[in-house]
């Protein structure tokens, strides 16, 4: 009782109620106040580490140094070379609150990541949408559509069959499959921990048939411990991948195709 007392109610996967009991579309439930609290983490930890500026860093200033320059050469220049650097933060920003908001899935008494509801998800890849779209119009201005769609050298010939798979591909299902891949995974994984967790918790319990049953519980509780490391690495993937993923389409949309 104890392990599954732990975990929210599955019912509450897709609908958590409001906080103050209401029920309405507006009102200000656990996701939101995760994605809050993700949020004043992110500038407590930057805000702190950029503070003082030391010569040797520590502590805050270390973590927030190491955090930024990781994304700044696995994401911002690996996928857009030198001229990515300046948008190493608004990748940073973006990579630690996915981040953030994905590992509320292992908190005690918390269990569930906020990225688990398909609004959080769908906003984070609009943005991503509009930021790349916006960033092709000021670059290479209406051309930027054509462009993107025609890639160069396919014959005529082909282009009524090409063209229009470019543009659902890359207008219709990049904010689609943005969204979809990071609420899947995150989904997925905490309906896992959730599972072991019951199974624990069933085996752990004395029915009439007898306590055999009990010296079972540790598997699923093993399983649980594993699936737990194994949810914080998803945590961080799913969060890279995403923000890599914006810096592609981002780096693309700068340069028309030749």
């Amino acid at each position: 009782m104890i392990v599954a007392s732990l975990l929210p109610n599955i019912n509450e996967l897709f609908d958590w109620r409001s906080l103050a009991g209401g029920d309405t579309l507006l009102a200000f439930n656990k996701t939101a106040l995760m994605a809050f609290v993700s949020t004043a983490i992110c500038i407590a930890i930057f805000w702190t580490g950029s503070r003082k500026q030391a010569l040797v860093p520590t502590g805050i200033q270390n973590v927030a140094e190491m955090g930024y320059d990781m994304i700044e050469e696995n994401v911002s220049v690996a996928a857009m070379g030198e001229e990515g650097k300046g948008w190493t933060p608004y990748f940073a920003t973006l990579f630690f609150w996915i981040f953030f908001i994905n590992i509320w899935s292992i908190i005690p008494g918390i269990q569930f990541p906020a990225t688990a509801r398909i609004a959080i998800p769908l906003i984070l890849a609009l943005l991503s949408w509009a930021t790349f779209i916006g960033v092709g119009l000021i670059r290479q201005g209406p051309a930027y559509f054509w462009n993107s769609i025609n890639p160069p050298g396919v014959p005529i010939a082909l282009k009524f069959l090409v063209v229009p798979i470019e543009f659902f591909s890359k207008f219709l299902m990049r904010p689609f499959s943005l969204a979809v891949r990071l609420f899947a995974n995150m989904t997925a994984g905490h309906l896992i921990l959730t599972i072991f967790a019951i199974m624990t918790n069933e085996l752990l319990i004395v029915h009439s048939s007898g306590l055999y049953q009990v010296i079972f519980a540790p598997l699923p509780f093993l399983g649980l411990v594993a699936f737990t490391g194994f949810e914080v690495l998803v945590a961080v993937l799913q969060a890279y991948i995403f923000t890599i993923l914006t810096a592609v389409y981002v780096s693309e949309s700068m340069h028309a195709e030749h």
